[in-house]
């Protein structure tokens, strides 16, 4: 019964950070291309919104990666697993940092 369960919760948690991996994906590309045409059209506005997009990219790749912690099982990947959210986390911040300040700017 515990084995079932565990297998069940294990396929569920793989099934969710795989759909989180590719929303983030996704979100980035589509911020990518929306990017590019800002950039023929000369927004001005074009760093915010790619901040934007990129943040919240990367706010579904760290949701993957915190979900990943619930199915690891040895130190070792916890380790792992424990740099990429900082990594991930100091690259969130450091953009919000930047959405502020463009925020700021246009004031």
């Amino acid at each position: 019964m515990v084995g079932n369960l565990e297998l069940l919760l294990r396929q569920v948690v793989d099934m969710a950070i795989l759909l989180f991996e590719f929303m983030g994906v996704i979100v980035i590309i589509v911020s990518g291309i929306k990017g590019i045409i800002n950039y023929v059209k000369h927004n001005p506005a074009i760093r915010l919104h790619l901040a934007e997009g990129m943040a919240l990219g990367l706010e579904f790749k760290l949701g993957s990666e915190i979900l990943r912690t619930v199915v690891v099982r040895e130190l070792s990947e916890v380790a792992l697993v424990a740099a990429i959210i900082v990594l991930r986390a100091a690259l969130t911040f450091l953009i919000h940092w930047e959405i502020k300040v463009e925020k700021e700017g246009d004031k």
